[in-house]
């Protein structure tokens, strides 16, 4: 039986910019990072030889809020593939922040790609509430999200 989420895995293809970016544009704490190697990892993974940096980020203590784990295969160049929101995959991951408009423009600052500027929504008549929400790019590509809850 499932209890919980433990962490949303992503591969990326240079840890430290990674880190980097969770850290100084996200605002994530840095947990720490282990090196997976050996017997174990290789079958984990269903390759030889794997060598892999996993590195753990998170923005709460809350118990609900899994850690981000990057992940950046030692000695292999990643398969690069383009995110899309309308292709079968995992398609964002969503971060819930207080402030989206200040979050917005600390994104622009930093030169992050965004999809659009923070967008409204109002789904009260379909029994869920009002939030403003925007998509943007890590440096990898891999899309991200913003929501603020409106009262």
């Amino acid at each position: 039986m499932i209890r919980e989420i433990t962490h949303v895995g992503l591969t990326v293809s240079d840890l430290d910019r990674s880190i980097k970016f969770y850290k100084d544009v996200l605002g994530l704490k840095f947990q720490g990072e282990i090196l997976m190697e050996g017997e174990q990892t290789d079958k984990l993974f269903a390759k030889e030889n794997v060598k892999a940096r996993v590195a753990y980020l998170n923005g709460s203590d809350e118990v609900f809020a899994p850690p981000i784990e990057l992940i950046q295969f030692v000695g292999e160049e990643p398969i690069e593939h383009k995110c899309d929101l309308n292709k079968c995959s995992i398609s964002e991951i969503c971060f819930r922040v207080e402030n989206i408009d200040k979050f917005y423009k600390k994104l622009v600052d930093k030169n992050v790609e965004c999809l659009s500027e923070p967008q409204d929504f109002d789904f009260t008549n379909q029994g869920f509430g009002k939030s403003k929400a925007i998509y943007f790019k890590d440096p990898d590509g891999i899309i991200l999200e913003l929501m603020e809850y409106i009262d």
